[in-house]
């Protein structure tokens, strides 16, 4: 059991990972605090598609003649850079918007500014 866990230690830090950015999604009522802890909660996610995409001793994907042997997927990564762009995209606007937000109310406080919505 030992040796799974030091041979496959990508799964422990995956798991660590999406549970730091749950739990910062969900705990803190700050709104940057949780587009920081959503940030974390993809790199978790991005880790585990990179790490279920590695193939021990596989060759890349390019083909020469009548080559025979085991070939990685390229697929996993090409996602994981396109969800990279995204991510940072979203990263942008989320951030953009929490700015007008503070402009609008003054603070980042959730409960905060559902009080002053509900006035």
């Amino acid at each position: 059991m030992i040796d799974l866990l030091a041979t496959h230690y990508n799964y422990l830090v995956f798991v660590a990972l999406v549970a730091i950015g749950l739990y910062g999604v969900t705990a803190s009522p700050n709104l940057v605090k949780k587009v920081i802890g959503l940030n974390i909660f993809q790199v978790g996610i991005f880790l585990f598609f990179v790490t279920s995409g590695y193939v021990d001793g596989a060759a890349p994907p390019v083909v020469h003649g009548d080559a025979v042997g085991t070939y990685a997927s390229p697929l996993p990564h090409v996602l994981i850079l396109t969800a990279i762009v995204v991510g940072v995209s979203l990263t942008a606007v989320a951030l953009a918007l929490i700015v007008r937000i503070y402009d609008a109310y003054g603070t980042l406080d959730e409960e905060a500014i559902r009080e002053v919505q509900t006035e």
